[in-house]
């Protein structure tokens, strides 16, 4: 019999290299392909889940595809057909995204299925019988996804029935505790999988205001404005206006690298200081109230005048401010 070709959708995290294990040592050819977010959790070397799925596939010789979720995807965030989860996680209209993605690049590389690390029951949203038959049917992809860790829940998919694959060698896995699938690590000598389940922004409640807002002050949606949310404190100052407050050195560093030249920067020039920066209009208004923001974050005395640099277009310039923003009056202004 020829040998089959399966697409594997792989994140780098414990299931999907499991599937993709369990699929080789029956010897069916195996591509990954795996997706790029800027809602990622993960903070590996280089880009978390892809350099993740990168090691994994050259550590099981397999050529893979990275590709990034990009524009249509935010467009899906914002107005999922099948709605939201406790956060603002489209998690059964993101899966029907990344398997018609699937769908579009079997034809390219060969693939004669799909596979993924699901597990039955594992995910309260998109892992539920009922929502896999309608991510199957709306991704154009019924009978050919093929689940190693679960399969034996399901009617035989077509890689079964034709033989492609062992169905006996499948395994039963379902619910949320992950012990099976550490034993099967073990007895597959897979090792080395720091990226956990899950790991999505979007379904963390504390991120939930960052979304919103960019929703609803965005003309048009970008990624740079994605990846932005997940640096530092965030303040709506204007309609088109919002000032980031480093939280650490680390968004300090992150916010003087992505800064744009129409952005401005400021910092306390007396003091140890946060950086912040000026997404949007910055007029004498939004100028001194982003500066007093900023020293509620400072050690600056209360009620002291200060100076604040100010690094945009224009080059640097000084501008005196005060320190008399407390926690209330900040709060308004708060979106996380």
């Amino acid at each position: 019999m020829q040998k089959r070709k399966a697409l594997a959708l792989l994140s780098g995290g414990l299931d999907s290299t499991l599937a993709v294990k369990m699929m080789l040592d029956q010897g069916v050819q195996v591509e990954a392909l795996n997706f790029t977010s800027p809602f990622c959790t993960c903070t590996g070397k280089n880009s978390g889940c892809k350099s993740e799925a990168v090691r994994v596939a050259q550590e099981f010789a397999i050529p893979i595809k990275v590709m990034n979720k990009g524009l249509d995807y935010l467009e899906i965030v914002r107005n999922p057909a099948h709605g939201y989860g406790k956060g603002v996680n489209p998690c059964v209209d993101c899966r029907i995204y990344l398997l018609r993605k699937a769908k579009e690049y079997m034809a390219e590389s060969g693939a004669d299925f799909v596979i993924t690390g699901e597990v039955l029951g594992q995910r309260p949203m998109s892992q539920r019988r009922d929502t896999l038959r309608v991510i199957e049917r709306e991704s154009g992809l019924e009978g050919l996804i093929l689940r190693p860790l679960s399969a034996r829940h399901f009617e035989p998919t077509i890689p079964e029935t034709e033989g492609w694959v062992d169905r006996d060698k499948l395994l039963a896995i379902k619910g949320r505790s992950r012990k099976e699938q550490f034993e099967l690590a073990d007895d597959l000598d897979v090792k080395n999988y720091p990226c956990p389940a899950g790991g999505c922004l979007l379904t963390e409640l504390s991120f939930v205001p960052k979304v919103r807002d960019m929703f609803d002050h965005a003309d048009e949606l970008n990624l740079r404005d994605c990846r932005l949310l997940k640096i530092g404190r965030h303040f709506r100052i204007g309609e088109r206006t919002k000032v980031i407050i480093g939280r650490n050195e680390s968004d300090n560093n992150l916010l003087e690298s992505v800064r744009q030249p129409d952005e401005a920067a400021i910092t306390w020039l007396d003091g140890n200081t946060p950086v912040g920066v000026i997404v949007g209009r910055q007029d004498s208004r939004n100028l001194d109230l982003a500066g007093r923001i900023l020293l509620r974050y400072t050690k600056a005395d209360p009620a002291a005048a200060c100076r604040i640099l100010i690094r945009d277009n224009d080059g640097e310039r000084t501008v005196s401010s005060v320190n008399d923003l407390d926690d209330a009056a900040v709060q308004p202004y708060l979106v996380c």
